[in-house]
């Protein structure tokens, strides 16, 4: 089952990064994600993964109002603030969780620290004095 949801995680990366949805893309699309090595098996629970599911709905939509809202308005404020990471996740949910959140326009994961901390440039209006 973990296997399964791994490739359709990676397929699913495939279709963001190239959006292309020709019968020669999938294919290729598909052979990506089937020869990418695997890391080493980790338990990881179908509760989070429809969880990630349901924050990759929500990021796609945002992430649409982010570069909106950059086009309109001049954001020209630069902040890294420090996030906590989600506990105990595999490697693939923890990469996904970083492509989430550089995924939106206005965000950057920086760095990933191993004490579950995860190190977020933002870019922001300026507050107003």
């Amino acid at each position: 089952m973990v296997g399964n949801l791994n490739i359709l995680l990676r397929l699913t990366i495939w279709f963001l990064l190239t959006a292309d949805f020709s019968i020669a893309n999938i294919l290729i699309g598909l052979a990506v994600a089937f020869l990418l090595p695997r890391g080493i098996p980790r338990p990881s629970n179908i509760k989070q993964w429809l969880h990630v599911l349901g924050e990759v709905i929500v990021a796609i939509p945002q992430a649409y109002k982010e570069a909106i809202e950059i086009m309109i308005f001049p954001h020209n404020h630069e902040v890294v603030t420090v996030d906590r990471a989600k506990r105990q996740q595999t490697p693939s949910l923890l990469f996904l969780d970083i492509f989430l959140i550089t995924f939106t326009p206005k965000t950057i994961v920086q760095r990933y620290r191993e004490q579950g901390w995860y190190e977020v440039h933002r870019v922001t209006r300026r507050p107003n004095p």
